[in-house]
């Protein structure tokens, strides 16, 4: 067998040179983890554009909200950290939020020179009704696949995911790649080393450069 007998994807016209030099199980797996991630951002940019438009949120927004719901008392630089975004693009999201009634600031009681965030009972419904939306367009799919489908699927993305993670090419810091759909027995953390559903407010911020949240 050829190096061209060895390889799949779409030919360029004339047939003679494959477009992308990849074995048939490594083409496969990436085309449905392309078909997959890109049906699941067209589900949650409906939802978002039907939920978050009325509150003039931003995707972005909709990422602090959900972490500080998620994880309440936390300190901006905490919100920051988790996120993966430097403390100034934190506090603008952070204002915004606090502005529209979904969070609200109180001083620690141990220390009352640092500002806690908390979501507010409209933030926490906004965050629900989101992800209940998501939950409610997958429902059918997940039921319809049954217990055993969903347990070897998940436990194979799992070992997918944990083996991407092990190449040691990726950022570090708090990881939330679960957008919030946490597992105390998670093995994404335990190549991680750290959940930003878990930080402590011992933690010290370290600035970053980037200004966007990376997670959905």
């Amino acid at each position: 067998m050829g190096f061209e007998d060895d390889v799949v994807g779409p030919r360029r016209r004339g047939g003679e040179v494959p477009a992308f030099n990849a074995g048939e199980d490594v083409y496969r797996f990436l085309r449905s983890g392309h078909i997959l991630s890109a049906i699941l951002r067209e589900i949650l940019r409906e939802i978002s554009r039907r939920e978050l438009h009325p509150h003039s949120l931003t995707w972005s927004q909709l990422c602090f909200l959900k972490l500080i719901a998620l994880n309440s008392d936390l300190q901006v630089g905490e919100v920051a950290r988790g996120i993966g975004v430097t403390p100034a693009a934190c506090s603008k999201n952070v204002d915004k939020l606090v502005r529209l009634g979904l969070v609200s600031r109180c001083a620690a009681p141990n220390d009352r020179r640092a500002t806690l965030l908390s979501a507010s009972p409209e933030g926490v419904d906004l965050v629900c009704t989101y992800e209940g939306l998501k939950a409610t367009v997958v429902a059918p799919i997940i039921e319809a696949l049954g217990s055993a489908k969903i347990d070897t699927l998940c436990a194979l993305l799992d070992e997918v995911s944990v083996g991407l993670l092990e190449l040691g090419e990726f950022g570090q810091g708090p990881c939330m790649r679960c957008a919030g759909y946490s597992d105390p027995a998670c093995s994404i953390r335990q190549v991680t080393g750290e959940c930003a559903l878990q930080m402590g407010h011992d933690l010290e911020t370290e600035a970053t450069e980037r200004e966007e949240p990376t997670w959905d």
